[in-house]
């Protein structure tokens, strides 16, 4: 049976204020709507408060000048947060290898091997590659020939870092995420596509995550870069040579592509494409589907395709949703400009 914790104690890992029946007991998380009595939820956005008049849950996590509630809350300076901390409590244990080399991975002699440093069944490290301490290799992730991969680290399953890239401290890639792949290089000759050595090196800096089933490319020469704190999603393409600064956020599906450079805090939504060699200034964010065809200034906003400033866009898209009455309104008149001269030509 799962454990069940009182409000009371729920807030004071979120150091929030319980409002309403501090006894009452929650054993889990859930949505608005799937919440039951047993379960707490929580809402950070007042559109979603109808949907709270209606819930079954248990209690809910608000911000602090939130209004009455039909269950017992929790106040929150930063619900989201809050939520973050109690479902880290509620989650259940990951499974991990233990401490120590499976006996069907390959780990070369001259690979270097930290403290308390785990690896799965079938992983394989080549020659010369470092491991730092407290890091975990799940099954089947392959490490390259030089390669380092910083302390505290987490590579899921299927893992591939070729060699001689570099990973950081605290970095996580979520299962079948490649880095150091050939970048995409070729020139056209006699009628034949012939490939440019991609001789550089991927650098991940500290506190990195990329998701699952990504991509990023060595550099033809140099580095590519993705710098400190930043969060990649699923299904990401980074093309060679690419610099990316700290705490970007590059959601699923974007495709960067070659020399292309992001400054600080950048963001970019889902689908976004990034021509290459671009640059894209401190705090840009691009909505989804946005196509970045020309360097961006530092905290731009754009949408579209192509993409244009967030101000223009609002513009163009309201003269858009126009256009079918004035399309009417042209025909309409057209007609009764035909009238009028068929009329003055009968007179």
């Amino acid at each position: 049976m799962s454990k069940t914790y009182t409000l009371a104690e729920i807030a004071k890992w979120v150091d929030g204020v319980v409002r309403g029946d501090a006894s009452v007991r929650i054993g889990g998380v859930n949505g608005i709507a799937e919440a039951d009595s047993s379960q707490i939820t929580w809402l950070a956005d007042e559109k979603y408060a109808p949907q709270l008049r209606v819930s079954k849950a248990g209690a809910v996590v608000v911000p602090e000048s939130f209004g009455e509630t039909v269950m017992p809350a929790i106040l929150s300076a930063n619900p989201t947060l809050a939520m973050a901390k109690i479902l880290a409590k509620f989650a259940s244990p990951v499974p991990r290898p233990a401490p120590g080399i499976h006996s069907s991975a390959q780990v070369a002699s001259t690979a270097k091997i930290g403290q308390d440093v785990a690896i799965g069944p079938g992983v394989i490290v080549e020659e010369g590659a470092k491991i730092g301490d407290r890091t975990v290799l799940h099954a089947h992730v392959f490490v390259g020939a030089e390669t380092v991969v910083g302390r505290a680290c987490e590579l899921w399953q299927g893992v591939v870092v070729r060699e001689r890239c570099t990973l950081g401290d605290r970095v996580i890639i979520h299962p079948n995420t490649t880095v150091g792949a050939d970048g995409f290089g070729y020139e056209f000759v006699g009628g034949q596509h012939v490939k440019i050595p991609q001789i550089g090196v991927v650098q991940i800096e500290d506190d990195v995550e990329i998701g699952a089933n990504c991509a990023i490319d060595r550099a033809k020469f140099g580095v590519t870069r993705i710098g400190q704190g930043t969060k990649i999603d699923n299904l990401v393409q980074i093309a060679h040579n690419v610099q990316i600064g700290a705490s970007c956020v590059i959601v699923a599906q974007c495709g960067i592509a070659g020399s292309a450079r992001l400054g600080q805090g950048v963001v970019l939504g889902g689908k976004v494409g990034v021509k290459d060699n671009v640059v894209l200034h401190d705090g840009v964010q691009a909505a989804a589907c946005a196509c970045i065809s020309k360097d961006l200034p530092a905290g731009s906003r754009v949408f579209g395709v192509p993409a244009v400033d967030y101000h223009q866009f609002l513009r163009e898209r309201s003269k858009l949703r126009r256009l079918p009455a004035v399309v009417e309104q042209f025909e309409a008149l057209t007609k009764r400009v035909e009238q009028l001269e068929a009329s003055a030509n009968d007179s």
